[in-house]
């Protein structure tokens, strides 16, 4: 006992002393946040790479929210007339209104996808901050790092750009207390693309599977020329970028053979593969894995159909019409949609209705790219109609199929570990080869020294692909049997600037169909109030409960409205919000 009193009182004194000898220096009281790292951390090599990695993670999305998601299916697909949100009126009721063009300023959604995108450009930013003081980093080393962060923060003021228009921008140099004053501007062009152009003309063609390469950078500079309608600059470098560009793994680019493989898991990092995300299953986070996706699934399929869920995501039916053929061409005069083509379906049926398919003569993109009743449904079922829809009155007869994981891939190319068997893990493409090849034909045709001709040619590249009929959907219980009556063929040369347009533009639709791509596409053509306004009254006649009466105002809602709570936050002396909201 008496040992312990002594042990007691040394360590009394003891603590007495400490408190003395620090109580007299302020650096007592700074505390690091907890997560930060000390700049010593950072400027090395290996902690550069570290920060570099988070800023691809970036990409993903930061704050789990499915509007950060890459693919953008309700900003891109949704308002650009490709599907409707799906499942029934009181799921996910935020994107209610965005669907009619009713967008709020206060949608928290928006707010967590600037949120998300500004949270890439800071960490890009902190990359070539950290660059600038390395202590061990080769020429070499340093070159590649810089060309990837500054191709990543170009993409996230890119995604910022075409859904904001007017933002705020901030490089390295920026101090933290500086970033609340800057205001925001649509003259930002200039900075992406001295980004991509320092990345083009410095990163090597080769990074290593998942990273952004010299030709990644290039498509998004040619693309970001495009969005501008620098023609001749666009042309110039698409034209490079066809000839000589190869993916981050040294694969020439090139058009899959079969259409089904861009969308498997178990042929990521493909070579029509030019910018994509990296995802991952069983991580212990399923942030890492598609999560984005996890609602965009047929509803309640159970042991027999993928991801036992919401019904989210559902082709409208403006666009399964669009894949209807005459002459193996698309009926590009919008006839598509007169009661004559229409597209056969079973909406107001049950499951155990009689159906008769369509028989008619179809893109066979269509059933790589809507699921609809009666065709196989990847490895899973033939989809069995209204058992897998959650409200036809609501949504329509229609699922998505495109990122849809196969029923052999379940616990492997998915991650289990959550309350859906949803989170798939396949890489989402930002941009693929045949997306080049049409943007480059749009830069033929719309350039003074372009050739139709050469347009034609890579229209029609996209088009072979897809006329390859060893890669039709076939029945399940006839491997020799098409799915469907599909009948496509290429374009004959075009008479005029005009035809060559429509035809460009409606590839487009059908070969990136719900990709994310359609409403920015219609509103830099400056054709989305007349494309938008003729959707919603198509669709109001089957869907009035969700379109009847909503309208696409022009001047207004070609952009997203600037986030009401970052206007709050720093002041409307500082943002602006954006005409009409």
């Amino acid at each position: 006992m008496k040992t312990m009193s002594r042990v007691k009182k040394l360590s009394v004194f003891m603590m007495a002393l400490l408190v003395v000898s620090v109580s007299c220096s302020d650096e007592f009281l700074e505390v690091a946040p907890t997560g930060s790292l000390a700049d010593a951390q950072v400027s090395t090599k290996d902690g550069i790479e570290g920060l570099l990695i988070g800023t691809y993670a970036a990409v993903n999305g930061v704050f789990g929210n499915r509007f950060e998601g890459p693919n953008h299916w309700v900003t891109g697909s949704i308002m650009g007339g490709e599907a409707n949100k799906g499942t029934d009126a009181g799921d996910y009721t935020t994107i209610n209104p965005i669907q009619r063009y009713e967008t709020d300023p206060t949608n928290g959604d928006l707010n967590n996808l600037w949120r998300g995108r500004f949270e890439g450009v800071s960490r890009a930013n902190k990359v070539l901050a950290a660059l600038a003081v390395a202590t061990d980093v080769t020429a070499a080393d340093a070159a590649r790092i810089e060309g990837e962060a500054r191709t990543l923060r170009a993409h996230f003021y890119f995604d910022l750009k075409k859904h904001f228009n007017s933002i705020p921008y901030f490089d390295e140099t920026a101090l933290a207390s500086e970033i609340p004053l800057i205001p925001n501007t649509p003259d930002v062009w200039g900075k992406i693309e001295a980004d991509l152009q320092w990345a083009y003309d410095n990163l090597g063609a080769v990074t290593g599977a998942g990273r952004v390469n010299k030709w990644a950078a290039g498509a998004l500079l040619a693309k970001a020329y495009l969005y501008q309608e620098k023609w001749e600059q666009a042309r110039a470098l698409f034209t490079t970028i066809i000839n000589e560009g190869v993916t981050s793994n040294g694969l020439t680019y090139q058009l899959l053979d079969d259409y089904a493989q861009i969308y498997n898991a178990e042929n990521d990092n493909h070579a029509e593969s030019v910018f994509d995300v990296e995802s991952a299953n069983n991580t212990g986070s399923t942030a890492n894995a598609n999560y984005f996706d996890d609602l965009n699934y047929p509803y309640n399929t159970g042991p027999d159909g993928p991801g036992n869920c919401c019904g989210f995501f559902q082709p409208s039916f403006e666009l399964a019409n669009s894949f209807r053929t005459s002459g193996g061409l698309p009926l590009l005069d919008g006839s598509y949609n007169d009661p004559a083509n229409e597209l056969a379906n079973d909406y107001g049926l049950e499951s155990d209705d009689p159906f008769t398919e369509d028989a008619g003569p179809l893109d066979p993109r269509i059933d790589w790219s809507i699921g609809r009743r009666g065709i196989p449904y990847l490895d899973w079922i033939e989809h069995p109609g209204k058992a897998w829809i959650r409200s036809q009155p609501y949504a329509g007869p229609y699922s998505p199929k495109k990122y849809i994981y196969y029923r052999s891939q379940e616990n492997s190319f998915t991650d289990g570990s959550s309350w859906t068997r949803g989170y798939a893990t396949m890489n989402y493409t930002i941009i693929r080869f045949a997306d080049v090849l049409l943007m480059a034909a749009e830069a033929e045709i719309e350039s003074p020294s372009g050739s139709l001709e050469q347009a034609r040619t890579y229209i029609n590249r996209v088009r072979a692909r897809a006329a390859n009929p060893d890669y039709w959907v076939k029945e399940y219980d006839d491997p020799n049997q098409n799915a469907a009556n599909y009948v496509i063929s290429e374009y004959p040369p075009f008479a005029d600037k005009a035809s060559a347009t429509a035809a460009l533009r409606f590839e487009r639709k059908l070969e990136l169909s719900g990709e994310g791509h359609r409403f920015f596409d219609l509103v830099r053509w400056g054709v989305a109030a007349d494309v938008l306004n003729d959707y919603l009254d198509y669709e109001s006649q089957y869907l009035v409960t969700k379109f009847g009466g909503a309208s696409f105002t022009s001047g207004k809602n070609e952009y997203y409205p600037i986030p009401q709570a970052q206007i709050d936050i720093q002041g409307s002396d500082v943002l602006t919000q954006n005409p009409g909201y």
